[in-house]
């Protein structure tokens, strides 16, 4: 018996206990317990990070981000129609429709549903108008190690400041941020023409604006 054969829904992770994993192939009770400890953290989460994680074709880390804090809450989310999405920054016609046939699925709502009554919980508030900052409209990819900043902390201040963080480079990318031992971004960068800076430069654009 392997976990697959115990889990056919995600909702099913979270109504697993010691006996049945202990009893799995390679799977010690130490092991068992690491896991239902690791399980029984996700059901706290954040709304963004649920959104991502259902794997809507075309929502990514960034999008999903900027659906939580549009709508708020997931069922403000469930209810929008296609006008509503597209009102969303980044959320084009293509994207919306993606959004709306997602939710359309009666098995994808049965997952969320089935996942909610397992304790799958996160903060909701009111609907935020969309970032405002220095840096809106940027789209940042960071690659190799910072000198004070762990990758993170610089990806949070970026979007703090209305930035995005992709992870990968294209003609889209405004500028890629190098650190050290900098592998292939570094040289997609540089083969596009992108603008290549450090952290420095970085820090400078968070404290006076990319002028």
């Amino acid at each position: 018996m392997g976990l697959p054969a115990i889990v056919r829904t995600p909702a099913d992770l979270y109504k697993l206990g010691l006996m049945a994993l202990s009893n799995l192939e390679r799977m010690g009770e130490k092991s068992a317990q690491n896991l239902l400890a690791a399980i029984e953290k996700s059901r706290r989460t954040t709304l963004a990070r649920f959104v991502f994680a259902l794997g809507i074709r075309n929502v990514g880390e960034a999008t999903a981000k900027d659906l939580a804090r549009h709508f708020g809450s997931l069922d403000r989310l469930l209810a929008a129609d296609e006008a509503a999405l597209t009102q969303v920054p980044d959320v084009g016609p293509i994207v919306a429709r993606c959004i709306v046939e997602f939710f359309a699925e009666a098995h994808n709502r049965q997952v969320i549903d089935e996942l909610r009554a397992a304790g799958v919980h996160w903060e909701e508030g009111e609907p935020q108008a969309a970032a405002l900052g220095r840096l809106v409209g940027k789209v940042f990819v960071l690659t190799g190690t910072l000198p004070s900043l762990a990758r993170e902390d610089a990806k949070a201040l970026i979007e703090a400041e209305g930035g995005k963080v992709s992870g990968s480079v294209s003609k889209k990318t405004d500028y890629v941020v190098a650190g050290a031992e900098a592998g292939s971004k570094l040289e997609k960068a540089e083969a596009l023409g992108v603008p290549v800076i450090g952290e420095a430069e970085l820090k400078a654009m968070l404290n006076k604006g990319d002028e």
